[in-house]
């Protein structure tokens, strides 16, 4: 161990040598915390060391921390490596840093263990690529979308959304309609999201009828961002769902697209026992710019609650 040290003649990382060796896995740890906040270099070493030999998993753990902000190469290889460690702390720990790293270099090192063996270094390697929106990651998330895993197939979705993966369209169709997840089809149905046009539309239509209210609430917000108006008729019906908020979700994009044969569906949710559902239609009400809304809007005027007041108050300005 000590041949680390022998490589730096920082006195401030020298003088901490006794405690980062000591016997105590505690004073190793603070010891650690201590190196990582002088925030030299020289000390990646002892980090990097620590992370993969310690005996101790609270300090291996503590190390994957504490590497969060460095994007040296050895550096994330040694925080890939880390998510097969045998303590899941220190696998969280690890894949928590990596999550956080942003540059492409950091990218194509954790591109390779997209396909490791273990189903959770998959997950981690693909969540860290989501948040670095690592454009060569497109093709091995397209290949995850057919993962054994759902969580794994979720990550890669997740990939494809945030790169605005449009070739990648039809393969998120097919999730959206057909994975036997609920968190893949909602993952996969918001994903359509990417697209403006009207090839989604049949899948997020479909969507809008799945078993999984939770799916049909992600279609009904999905129809409303790619804005195609022949989503209205799909999203009137949705206003009969069984669940308000699936109501809610598919009232606000009707506002969205402006679909006007709304108009006497809207008016009717504006009479809803919840709340959020009267605010929600007065929203898109004032939206449709029709003026067959004003006298309803203005008999809500006195609604008992006082943000449904204030959508209709908005509402009508938009209107007059």
């Amino acid at each position: 161990m000590t041949s680390l040290f022998e490589l730096t003649d920082n006195h401030d990382i020298l003088a901490l040598q006794p405690r980062l060796t000591d016997d105590d896995a505690g004073v190793r740890r603070i010891a650690l915390i201590e190196l990582a906040d002088l925030e030299e270099p020289d000390g990646l070493l002892w980090l990097v060391d620590r992370l993969a030999h310690d005996p101790n998993a609270d300090v291996r753990a503590e190390a994957a921390r504490l590497l969060e902000a460095w994007e040296d190469a050895p550096v994330v290889q040694a925080l890939c490596q880390a998510l097969t460690d045998p303590s899941e702390a220190v696998q969280a720990a690890a894949a928590q840093s990596l999550s956080l790293l942003k540059s492409e270099a950091a990218g194509r090192v954790i591109l390779p263990w997209t396909g490791h063996t273990d189903t959770a270094v998959r997950i981690a390697a693909f969540r860290a690529l989501r948040e670095l929106r690592f454009a060569e990651a497109a093709p091995a998330a397209v290949q995850a979308l057919a993962d054994a895993d759902a969580n794994v197939r979720r990550e890669a979705v997740g990939v494809l959304g945030w790169l605005k993966q449009l070739d990648a369209l039809p393969a998120l169709a097919r999730l959206a309609s057909a994975d036997p997840d609920t968190e893949v089809r909602r993952a996969a149905t918001g994903a359509l999201g990417l697209a403006s046009d009207a090839q989604v539309l049949p899948a997020l239509c479909q969507a809008l009828q799945d078993h999984a209210w939770q799916v049909r609430e992600e279609a009904a917000t999905t129809l409303g961002k790619v804005g195609q108006v022949e989503a209205g008729a799909a999203l009137v019906e949705a206003l009969t769902d069984d669940y308000w908020q699936v109501r809610l979700r598919a009232t606000r994009s009707l506002g969205r697209l402006r679909y006007a044969p709304a108009l006497d569906a809207l008016i009717e949710t504006l009479g809803h026992r919840i709340s959020n559902l009267r605010k929600e239609a007065a929203l898109a009400l004032g939206e449709l710019n029709e003026r067959g809304a004003i006298a309803p809007l203005l008999a809500a005027q006195d609604d008992g609650d006082p943000e449904v007041r204030k959508a209709v108050r908005i509402a009508l300005s938009q209107l007059q």
